[in-house]
């Protein structure tokens, strides 16, 4: 019912932007900068002026409504109004992805920010073509996917890891679903708090017994067909999205 009110109050038509605003508190009254890009976005394309109504969120203080304060071409502010959903964390998975081809990684990030996705935790495996990511690209793609899908949180994306070095460090007590490519059975419940999804090409050999030995690792079918690799990120965090009852 909250949610519905929220709804009612607010226009579809009222940007909604994420800002991080480090060791602010949102406070009624509270006056906010806007990043430079937000002004140029709120001024220049939405054509937007002060007094106009924005929705803000920082992902510790919950979603305020707001009213443009101060914008010129570069920089702007925001003053805020009030409190319209209280801060809630988002109840998804970790996915850990080997890296893709730039348009395909993104893809990754802004549909795994709309289906839940708490960290990506990007892993070099033996057929990773991919050794480099532009860290603030993927994280910007993140913020405005949470803007868009109206969550109250952006997702941390992790360093670039081995996975090998991960599965050495990953607890034994926090499952970890897999989907493994022509994997004729599960193990296992189809439940956990983390996907793996490998690479274009799937896992090596070694990798495939490496992740069968791990005792997290809980391997999960995603159908028949064999899956480009950024679908079946969306269809695991579906699976496990369906297990938790969502």
């Amino acid at each position: 019912m909250a949610h519905a009110r929220y709804r009612e109050r607010m226009s579809r038509s009222d940007p909604r932007l994420y800002l991080s605003a480090e060791g602010e508190t949102f406070t009624q009254g509270c006056e906010i900068s806007l990043a430079p890009g937000q002004a140029h976005y709120l001024g220049n394309v939405m054509r937007h002026s002060v007094g106009d109504a924005v929705r803000v969120f920082n992902g510790r203080d919950g979603e305020w409504s707001a009213r443009i304060h101060t914008l010129r071409k570069d920089r702007g502010s925001v003053v805020l109004r009030n409190l319209e959903r209280p801060q809630c964390a988002t109840q998804g998975a970790e996915l850990l992805f080997a890296p893709l081809k730039r348009d395909a990684t993104e893809l990754v990030i802004r549909m795994g920010t709309e289906l839940g996705v708490t960290s990506f935790r990007p892993v070099v495996t033996e057929r990773t073509n991919t050794h480099r990511l532009n860290a603030d690209r993927l994280l910007l793609i993140a913020e405005e996917a949470a803007e868009q899908c109206e969550r109250l949180d952006v997702p941390h994306i992790q360093p670039l890891s081995p996975l090998r070095q991960v599965l050495a460090e990953w607890p034994e007590g926090r499952a970890l679903c897999v989907a493994l490519e022509r994997q004729q059975e599960e193990t296992g419940t189809v439940s956990g708090e983390a996907l793996l999804i490998g690479p274009e090409g799937g896992f090596s050999e070694a990798e495939v017994a490496l992740l069968k030995r791990h005792p997290a690792v809980r391997s999960i079918s995603l159908g028949p067909l064999i899956l480009k690799a950024e679908t079946a990120v969306c269809a695991g965090l579906v699976r496990l999205a369906v297990a938790r009852g969502f």
